[in-house]
């Protein structure tokens, strides 16, 4: 699918109504259809509060019958990050040690199958539902890109689908997941959680039998405030969602050394330097897909 064909599909809300919930599938049966996304609380398991990548068990998907696992990805504020830069050094080669900071959710787990995701961009921040959709759509672009080894020539794969926006409440799926890849602002449990990015997927066995099967991401929007132009104070939306979409694809966190990457661990306020990808980023994007 070209990038102006997902945009497209991306940019019409999403107005679900009970009858196409239930020809598709794709909605949990709780949601209430009629009332615009409101603040959710997103409790972590006790081991979040001193781990990065929480295992959530295994549980049956509702769409293929296959036993599953569940893992959260938590993005924390840091102060160990390099200060930002308003241009960043030109990438070295594929080859060169730069390109070994990444790593994956699990070698061989990736995504087998392109499926649609959505949004609901309400948040109390300014940041408009256009923007927040049509730049989740762009951090898309990037990733998907950058899955043939380079950047900027468009030619990379469809990997995570198109997007669209919905006034429905959404909640990540902590226990078991249930059809629909979900994106939104809410309350993340525990302090200094920027955001959350929930996986679930084949893990274990031979790796050309594992795959991703579906994500759900959580921008914290209690303790954190966001901004659309790197402000001082604030989190970066496009700094945050880009790294969040890179666990979606099935990347992890890279060596604590590797600060210039786009998947290293920590943000911090006013942080643009991770809208865009590094060597790592690339080349473990390519060694994937």
């Amino acid at each position: 699918m070209n990038n102006k064909l997902k945009y497209a599909i991306a940019a019409a809300p999403l107005l679900l109504s009970a009858a196409s919930v239930a020809a598709t599938g794709q909605l949990k049966h709780d949601m209430n259809l009629s009332t615009p996304g409101t603040e959710k609380v997103l409790h972590l398991p006790e081991a979040a509060a001193h781990s990065r990548v929480i295992s959530l068990g295994s549980a049956v998907d509702s769409q293929s019958g296959e036993v599953v696992e569940g893992y959260a990805v938590i993005h924390r504020r840091g102060n160990n990050v390099k200060p930002d830069h308003a241009v960043k050094p030109p990438k070295p080669p594929k080859d060169d040690a730069a390109s070994s900071c990444y790593s994956y959710m699990a070698r061989g787990a990736m995504w087998k199958t392109v499926e649609p995701w959505y949004v609901n961009p309400t948040n109390p921040y300014g940041l408009t539902s256009e923007y927040v959709l049509a730049n989740l759509v762009a951090d898309v672009d990037k990733w998907e890109d950058a899955a043939d080894g380079t950047m900027g020539d468009g030619a990379g794969a469809d990997i995570l689908g198109g997007g669209a926006s919905t006034i429905v409440t959404l909640v990540a799926d902590m226990s078991a997941p249930d059809g629909l890849n979900e994106v939104y602002f809410g309350d993340i449990e525990g302090s200094g959680v920027i955001a959350v990015t929930v996986v679930w997927g084949v893990f274990g066995g031979p790796p050309k039998a594992r795959q991703l099967m579906e994500w759900d991401m959580v921008f914290e929007q209690v303790d954190f405030a966001w901004s659309a132009t790197g402000e001082e104070g604030m989190m970066d939306f496009e700094n945050i969602a880009t790294h969040e979409l890179g666990h979606s694809i099935g990347l992890g966190h890279p060596d604590s050394t590797c600060v210039e990457e786009t998947m290293y661990a920590y943000a911090d306020y006013g942080e643009t330097m991770k809208r865009d990808l590094n060597a790592g980023d690339i080349a473990g994007t390519d060694g994937l897909y």
